[in-house]
C-alpha cells in the first residue's frame, strides 16, 4: 500500500504474481455510463479457478492480456466432484 495525504492505494507497478494457471472465464455483462462530461463502460467477467488457486479480494486477475479488479470476496465451492472458486472480475474502459 502507498500512503497518500488522504487515502491509501495499491503499488500495482510492483505487484508480485501468486498464482498462474487454467480457469474458465465467462462473460457476465456490460453496461455503459454516459454523461456530458465523461462516457465508459465497465465489462464483468465470472472466473471460475481450480481449488486451490491462492486469490483475494484485493487482487488483480490478467484475462487475455488485460487486468480485472476482483469483486467481493472470492467463493469456493467444495460440494461434489467439481470443486472449484469462482471470482467475479470487472473494468472500466474509457
Amino acid at each position: 500500500m502507498i500512503a497518500g495525504a488522504y487515502t491509501s492505494r495499491r503499488d500495482w507497478e510492483n505487484a508480485s504474481l501468486v498464482w498462474s494457471g487454467c480457469a474458465a472465464v465467462h462473460p457476465d455483462r456490460s453496461f455503459e455510463y454516459r454523461s456530458p462530461e465523461r462516457e465508459t463502460s465497465q465489462i464483468r467477467q465470472v472466473v471460475y479457478l481450480p481449488p486451490g488457486a491462492q486469490v483475494e479480494a484485493t487482487d488483480r486477475i490478467l484475462i487475455g492480456g488485460v487486468f480485472y479488479d476482483i469483486d467481493g470476496e472470492p467463493l469456493p465451492w467444495t460440494h461434489g466432484s467439481l470443486g472449484h472458486i469462482q471470482v467475479r472480475a470487472w473494468r472500466v474502459r474509457r
